[in-house]
C-alpha cells in the first residue's frame, strides 16, 4: 500500500476553510465522435460525451471532475448547473459537502421536467467539490473515503453485437491484450440460445482465468433471462447484470436470482436512493451497480454503499472510472472497475493526460490528491461540445 503520510500531514495543518470559499463554477459539455456504431440489447450510441465542472475557490484551489455521459440531454444538465446550482452554492466553503449537496437539492423539485437531469448535475458539481477537499488535504480521495485498497480488478465492457460471430473472439482477445483482467459481456438483443452461443464463444476465447460477467440491459424477459443461465450454467458468470425487462423488474430479478441460482446485478437504471434501497430490500440484486454521476454524486453513493454493506450486497459501479475507482477502492466490498475499450471510451483513454496503466488485469488508483487527475486540455477543446 502507498504510504500517504508525509504528503497528509503539512497542507492539513496549513488549512483555512476561508480558502476553499467557492467563487464561480465552470462547465464544459465534451462530446467525441466513435468511429462505429455501438449496439447492444435495445440500444446504440455513435457519441462519447461528458461534462467537465470546474469549481473555483478563493484560496485558489480548482476543484475538477468529469461525470456523465448523457447524450441528448447534455445541454439540460450544463444549464442547470451555470443557471441554477451555482448560484446556490457561490459563497459556501467546498470543506462543507453535505451542505452543499443539500443545497443543490431545489432543483430537482422542479416536477416539470426529468428529475434525474437535476440530480446529474448535482452529480458533476458533488464530484469536484471532493476533488477540491482531497487536493486542498493533499489526499487522495480513495484514501480520505476508506483507504481499503489501492488497486482494483478492471474489466471491459464489450462483447458488443456486430454480423460476424467471429468477431466475439477478437473483442475478448483485444481486452487481454489491453490489461482487462475481465469483460462485462453485451446479450439481451438475441435470443437466449443465441447469447448462449456468443457467451460460450467469449469463455472459449478467454480462458478459465478471465472473469466473464453478463449484461442484458433489461433485454429478457424473466423466463428467457433463467433459460439464458441454464444454457450457460457451465461458464462461470460472475454475475447477470440487468436481466429482465423493467415492468416487473424488482420481483422479476430477485426469481432469476433464487431460481437459477446466478448473483445478480443492477442499480444503475435507478435515480433516487428510494430505487436502490428498494431493489436491496426486496433481495432482488446480490451486487449494486448504481452510478455516483447519475444519482446525486460520491456524496450519495457513499450512503448506499454503506446501506448494500448491512445487507451483505457487493457494491459496483457503472462505467465511469475516473470517479468509480476512487470510490470502490475505499470499501471492503467494492468488486470491479469498468470501463470499456479505447474505440468505445476516447475519452478515458485520451483526455486523461496522466492517466494510470493496468497491471496484471488489476488498475492502479490514481495516488494524487483529490481525484489525482490531470486533463489534456488540447483533447478538451478539440471535442468541447
Amino acid at each position: 500500500m502507498t504510504d500517504f503520510s508525509e504528503q497528509v500531514q503539512s497542507p492539513t495543518a496549513r488549512l483555512d476553510r476561508r480558502d476553499l470559499t467557492i467563487e464561480r463554477i465552470e462547465v464544459i459539455p465534451v462530446c467525441a465522435p466513435l468511429g462505429r456504431r455501438f449496439s447492444g440489447s435495445h440500444y446504440s450510441m455513435t457519441t462519447r460525451r461528458t461534462i467537465v465542472t470546474r469549481v473555483y475557490t478563493s484560496g485558489g484551489i480548482v476543484g475538477e471532475a468529469f461525470n456523465g455521459d448523457t447524450d441528448v440531454e447534455q445541454p439540460a444538465i450544463v444549464r442547470i448547473i451555470s443557471d441554477e446550482i451555482a448560484p446556490l452554492l457561490t459563497g459556501a466553503s467546498a470543506l462543507d459537502v453535505e451542505r452543499c449537496w443539500e443545497a443543490m437539492l431545489p432543483p430537482t423539485y422542479n416536477i416539470l421536467r426529468d428529475r434525474s437531469l437535476a440530480l446529474q448535475a448535482m452529480a458533476c458539481v458533488d464530484t469536484a467539490l471532493w476533488d477540491a477537499v482531497g487536493k486542498a488535504l493533499g489526499m487522495p480521495l480513495s484514501v480520505l473515503w476508506g483507504g481499503y485498497r489501492d488497486r482494483l480488478p478492471a474489466i471491459c465492457i464489450g462483447g458488443y453485437y456486430s454480423d460476424d460471430v467471429a468477431d466475439v473472439a477478437r473483442q475478448i482477445e483485444q481486452y487481454a491484450e489491453l490489461g482487462f483482467g475481465g469483460c462485462k459481456f453485451k446479450i439481451g438483443g438475441r435470443t437466449p440460445e443465441v447469447d448462449a452461443h456468443r457467451a460460450r464463444l467469449a469463455r472459449d476465447a478467454a480462458g478459465d482465468g478471465f472473469v466473464l460477467m453478463v449484461d442484458a440491459n433489461q433485454g429478457y424477459t424473466r423466463a428467457e433471462a433463467i433459460r439464458f443461465v441454464r444454457l450457460t450454467e457451465d461458464l462461470d458468470i460472475r454475475w447477470f447484470e440487468e436481466p429482465v425487462r423493467w415492468l416487473n423488474d424488482r420481483l422479476s430479478m430477485r426469481d432469476v436470482r433464487l431460481s437459477a441460482g446466478i448473483p445478480v446485478a443492477a442499480g444503475q437504471s435507478e435515480e433516487s436512493r428510494a430505487g436502490v434501497r428498494d431493489l436491496i430490500t426486496a433481495g432482488a440484486i446480490d451486487v449494486c451497480n448504481c452510478d455516483a454521476s447519475w444519482i446525486g454524486g460520491p456524496t450519495e453513493w457513499r450512503r448506499l454503499a454503506a446501506l448494500a454493506g448491512l445487507f451483505e450486497v457487493e457494491m459496483a459501479h457503472h462505467e465511469e472510472p475516473q470517479v468509480a475507482a476512487h470510490l470502490l477502492a475505499s470499501i471492503p466490498h467494492g468488486t470491479y472497475l469498468e470501463t470499456f475499450d479505447p474505440e468505445r471510451d476516447p475519452l478515458f483513454w485520451n483526455m486523461i493526460a496522466n492517466r494510470r496503466d493496468f497491471e496484471d488485469g488489476d488498475y492502479l488508483v490514481p495516488d494524487g490528491p483529490g481525484l489525482g487527475l490531470e486533463l489534456d486540455w488540447d483533447f478538451v477543446a478539440r471535442y468541447r461540445a
